[in-house]
């Protein structure tokens, strides 16, 4: 049985094999691990389609192929056929009624053995140069002694451990691909967008009157807890739709307001890096909706079970620092949007109210919104009154009607 470069999405049109969790002539099992894939937006692992033994192996770690190209090949008991080369070029499975033409030359292997040592893919040759690395230095982990991206890595930290002179006082952590893709997407974001932060307090009383009155009945019939952050994400919905340049993206010098809200929000993968999946089409979510479909995101994303497109086509994004008790965060826009809010901690803070008899200090829980904008779309006054309505809507709703 071949098996091929899934489609891991409907704007993905290539992956990248990024480890092989199978040698060849290993047992596997059908749904067990098989390999990573990497894209520009997520790695996953692909189980096995059948069980089987892994014959041949036609595409290395680190080698970028198109969707339907075969990657390997699993006997399969009972299965008649002739096991291909393991030398032989990759090629797309077809998936229409006619085959893909054959090429009219032999395209170039995708690693290449070095003198008297292994074979190396593109990545591994890379990073070998980029730290002036002799391939005879480093052990190999991979298919047949080959070295891998994780081999040379490792190599690196433990070279630089031991030429530290405070060994023990300093830890090299080489920065895994989420980290790295943040570090240049943010870097890219700040360079590119004047960042703008403006911040409000607002009084969620509302919103925990209706959390309170809905608690046992929400948790018994869902299976979990509201937390604030779906009442944010529809106040914020509502919103965009009486300011709706908050919800654009910047193109040359033009402004592209989009008709659609999909709400990003950030999720913490474990203190390894963030992903920010997408719900589609938020402004048409109730907040029981919103409330599920921001938990099934985040259950899959710490799965690392989120496909290319569930971290698309993102207009506006939250990012929910709240549950680790801040006060206030300036977020990095995503680009290509103009802004980006972040919900911090809610506590009880003493609030002074006005009341038929004066004013009157009385305890409410608390919270600051804090939105970060691309002054190129628009003003701090629109930001500003963006801001002020969101807060009116979390003060002011009857949220207790909207869990009925």
């Amino acid at each position: 049985m071949d098996v091929v470069m899934p489609q891991l999405g409907e704007t993905v049109k290539q992956g990248t094999v990024a480890v092989w969790r199978k040698k060849v002539g290993d047992r596997v099992e059908k749904d067990e691990p098989l390999f990573e894939v990497s894209t520009d937006k997520v790695e996953t692992d692909i189980p096995a389609p059948a069980a089987g033994v892994l014959s041949a192996i036609l595409v290395p770690e680190g080698e970028t192929v198109p969707v339907g190209t075969r990657l390997a090949v699993i006997e399969v008991a009972g299965e008649v056929r002739s096991a291909p080369s393991a030398a032989a070029p990759a090629t797309p499975v077809a998936t229409g009624a006619a085959p893909p033409p054959a090429p009219a030359a032999r395209p170039a292997p995708p690693f290449r053995r070095e003198e008297g040592g292994p074979r190396l893919s593109p990545v591994v040759r890379r990073l070998l140069d980029e730290h002036h690395l002799d391939p005879a230095a480093v052990t190999g982990t991979g298919a047949d002694g080959r070295i891998t991206r994780d081999d040379v890595l490792a190599h690196v930290a433990r070279t630089q451990r031991e030429a530290t002179p405070a060994a023990g006082d300093a830890t090299v952590v080489p920065m895994n691909r989420i980290r790295r893709l943040t570090a240049e997407r943010t870097a890219r974001s700040v360079a590119v967008s004047p960042h703008v932060l403006q911040a409000v307090e607002v009084d969620f009383s509302a919103v925990d009157a209706a959390r309170r009155a809905s608690a046992d009945a929400w948790k018994s019939s869902e299976g979990f807890s509201l937390t604030y952050l779906p009442f944010v994400a529809r106040a914020v919905c509502e919103a965009i739709g009486e300011f709706p340049h908050v919800n654009a993206s910047v193109r040359g010098e033009s402004l592209l307001v989009h008709p659609h809200v999909n709400l990003g929000v950030a999720v913490d993968l474990g203190f390894e890096g963030l992903v920010v999946p997408v719900v589609k089409h938020a402004q048409r979510r109730t907040l029981g909706e919103l409330a599920r479909e921001l938990r099934a995101l985040a259950e899959k994303a710490r799965r690392r079970a989120l496909s290319p497109d569930d971290l698309a086509g993102g207009t506006y994004t939250l990012s929910n620092s709240g549950p680790f008790g801040t006060l206030l965060t300036a977020p990095i826009i995503q680009q290509p949007q103009v802004a980006i809010l972040s919900t911090d901690g809610v506590r009880k803070r003493p609030v002074v109210v006005e009341g038929p008899d004066g004013d009157a200090v009385v305890v409410h829980p608390v919270g600051v919104l804090a939105q970060c904008f691309d002054h190129r779309a628009f003003d701090g006054a629109y930001s500003a009154a963006f801001l002020k309505r969101v807060r009116e809507i979390l003060e002011r709703r009857d949220w207790s009607a909207e869990l009925t």
